[in-house]
């Protein structure tokens, strides 16, 4: 069994695929919050570290002349660059797709998005300097003092540093009626337990206490301020198929299908026989949590 945790480059692979499907996407409320705390106006840049395949990038990219994603996982980032080029935000460095473009900086008539591959170990990198730097369900996985420190050097005048947490894979575990039968998730957690282990899996390491947490005490003493919280969302309901119930699965670390080696096809026959006695219809619902931001600033 793998030792203490430590990153490296399976953390998630194979999950990119699996991850815009398996992960409810972010309401559009969120960025209105956001915008309005941090009085937007569409203009400055973003940087959204730990990005995955766009999610939280793409959903503020509007309120920004330029918005920047980076990530460790080379497949999170095709995942990205294919999903902005579907909405018509994608742009091209003249110098390559992993060569930081020139910073811009004042309003636009429409933002431009690109994807870096880069760990947030990396920063600044030659990004620029940033009015938002955001790390959505991500800031775990770093060497969080050092990636706190560049980050506060890489912020502008007024501009803030963002934690956004939030449980986008599978939504709360009570009883009240919902629609459709909810997805079996401590049935899941129990399958995949019984193929991985019942400690949990983190690319080439095990987290017994699952990621690193103390992010409050590590933003303070980087020199930021704060937070201010901002909280929407919690009690909607998600309708999920079984594919995307499967897909929620695969798009945990802890699940991330490399960790099943030449077990992946029976681990989601399995899973899929699990799904179908609970809803042969192979319709799911869940009722989501609530997402919270907490805004730091120097």
């Amino acid at each position: 069994m793998p030792g203490e945790f430590e990153w490296d480059e399976t953390l998630y692979a194979g999950s990119a695929a699996y991850y815009a499907t398996g992960r409810v996407p972010y309401p559009a409320e969120l960025a209105d919050a956001v915008a309005a705390k941090l009085s937007l106006d569409g203009s400055g840049r973003l940087l959204d570290c730990g990005c995955g395949p766009g999610s939280l990038t793409l959903l503020l990219a509007p309120r920004f002349s330029e918005a920047v994603g980076i990530d460790a996982d080379p497949d999170m980032i095709a995942q990205a660059r294919a999903e902005a080029a579907r909405a018509g935000r994608s742009k091209a460095s003249p110098r390559g797709d992993d060569s930081p473009s020139t910073p811009r900086r004042g309003a636009s008539s429409a933002s431009s998005v690109r994807f870096q591959h880069m760990r947030a170990e990396a920063m600044p990198g030659g990004l620029g300097t940033f009015q938002l730097i955001t790390f959505a369900q991500s800031f775990h996985w770093v060497d969080q003092p050092r990636v706190a420190r560049t980050a506060l050097g890489m912020l502008e005048p007024g501009g803030a540093f963002a934690l956004v947490h939030a449980t986008t894979h599978e939504g709360v575990a009570d009883d009240d009626p919902l629609p459709s039968p909810r997805p079996p998730r401590s049935g899941i957690t129990k399958l995949v337990a019984s193929y991985l282990g019942p400690v949990r899996r983190a690319g080439r390491s095990v987290i017994p206490g699952g990621p690193p947490s103390g992010e409050d005490g590590v933003l303070r003493g980087a020199g930021f301020r704060g937070p201010d919280r901002i909280e929407v969302g919690g009690g909607a309901i998600a309708s999920r198929t079984e594919d995307e119930v499967v897909a929620s699965v695969f798009s945990l670390s802890s699940a991330a299908p490399h960790l099943f080696g030449d077990r992946l096809d029976a681990f989601e026959q399995e899973l899929r026989g699990l799904l179908r006695q609970v809803s042969p219809s192979g319709r799911f619902s869940e009722r989501m949590r609530g997402i919270a931001v907490d805004v730091w600033r120097p």
